[in-house]
């Protein structure tokens, strides 16, 4: 192994920055509310400042979100590539230069779909740092053949051409908007990452099972069934289930309905059939 410096200043085995170099653990997007991903450095890095990283795609602009810290002792840290360095004017000057690009390509891209009557739905266009490749994403019901497409850009464009097909979920969150709650879309707002969501979560939470009402902007079901799913899990293991017999100080009987927020249970007397509204504390025994 042979121990050297990086253009960073920091130290390196192999080209790989090591734990006695002090580097730090850094996490960046690559994009606003994208996934988070590890770097090394040991610059004194501030939440949103914009960096350069070597990325799939190559160097591109990255936005620090957690600051840098000390690594784990456990964490493999071989597979890290070091933060480049901090961006300069020159390199957002680039980025915004390729904003403006993606737009006028954008267009460009609407109109070849059309004049080829494609079904398919374009949402975006992603050009590389060196503008020299240009991802389009699009969505689509059924397979498309998009072969003669990518000849019409890459011969308008000169540059080389990738298309990637999305879900409704990554539509919605590179498009934006508001929610039924008046918010912004949690997904384009500060949700990097998306998870799998049922409809046990609603029945759960006592959700009225209306499509209308759990579906997103997206047409799936909303994120936010996620995120009280585990508190009410929890509230409700120490609730009888419906339909149990339980003993009460108010009168025994069954329980026909749970408040799981308020810890109350609503329960039918087993000797007039009356409702009941009981309270844990009102529950002496439990039994099937």
């Amino acid at each position: 192994m042979i121990a050297k410096s990086n253009g960073n200043g920091e130290a390196t085995t192999n080209g790989v920055p090591s734990r006695a170099g002090r580097s730090k653990i850094v996490n960046v997007s690559l994009r606003p509310c994208g996934h988070l991903y590890h770097y090394l450095t040991n610059l004194d890095l501030k939440r949103g400042t914009r960096v350069l990283v070597e990325s799939e795609t190559g160097t591109c602009l990255a936005t620090v979100e957690i600051e840098p810290r000390e690594p784990a002792p456990t964490m493999d840290l071989s597979q890290l590539k070091p933060i480049i360095r901090v961006a300069d004017e020159r390199d957002l000057r680039i980025e915004g230069d390729n904003r403006e690009l993606e737009r006028t390509t954008q267009l460009l891209c609407l109109q070849k779909i059309r004049d080829r009557g494609l079904e398919m739905k374009l949402v975006g266009v992603e050009y590389a740092p060196d503008a020299r490749k240009a991802v389009f994403y699009f969505i689509a019901e059924n397979r498309v053949d998009f072969r003669d497409l990518v000849r019409d850009l890459a011969s308008a464009l000169r540059v080389r051409i990738e298309m990637r097909q999305i879900g409704a979920r990554d539509e919605a969150k590179l498009n934006a908007g508001i929610s039924s709650c008046g918010r912004e879309l949690c997904c384009s707002a500060w949700l990097r990452d998306f998870e799998a969501i049922t409809l046990k979560m609603a029945r759960e939470q006592n959700l009225a099972l209306n499509p209308s009402r759990l579906a997103g902007m997206c047409g799936r079901l909303k994120c936010c069934l996620r995120f009280e799913y585990a508190t009410y899990l929890e509230l409700k293991r120490g609730l009888p289930a419906v339909g149990k017999t339980v003993e009460c100080v108010k009168g025994s009987g069954k329980v026909v309905s749970l408040d799981i927020l308020k810890q109350m249970v609503m329960i039918q007397r087993a000797d007039d059939g009356t409702m009941v509204q009981a309270t844990l504390d009102d529950l002496v025994e439990k039994r099937p």
